[in-house]
């Protein structure tokens, strides 16, 4: 088995999230394990109204031909990328209320790290 890859998305912008969701379903794609840990800006990405699809780069890269955030946020949940969203991160940004996207975890960095374990980690 694959070692874990582990990505924490700190940023709430759009590239961040593109790219992190980019690396996920690549990695996914090949059998590695993914998790996908949202926190502070980031957290926006798992909303289950996701601010990030109204943003301008979105029209860009469907112009260009690349595949936006929506279709990989699918491609991820069907690739089995465990999606997790950290409590803390939800409080400091005020978005302990919001509604998440279905099968997203609230969980804390202790979740994140012993899922990754000694596999390989990215931050965006």
């Amino acid at each position: 088995m694959s070692a874990p890859l582990g990505i924490l998305l700190r940023s709430g912008g759009h590239e961040a999230a593109h790219y992190a969701l980019m690396l996920a379903t690549g990695a996914a794609a090949i059998g590695r394990p993914v998790l996908l840990f949202a926190t502070n800006g980031g957290c926006h990405l798992f909303l289950r109204r996701t601010p990030l699809l109204a943003d301008e780069r979105e029209a860009v890269l469907a112009r260009r031909g690349v595949v936006g955030i929506a279709p990989l946020l699918d491609a991820a949940q069907d690739l089995g990328v465990r999606r997790l969203v950290c409590e803390a991160g939800l409080r400091a940004e005020a978005l302990h209320e919001a509604p998440l996207a279905p099968g997203v975890e609230v969980t804390g960095v202790v979740t994140f790290l012993s899922g990754v374990g000694a596999g390989q980690m990215l931050s965006l």
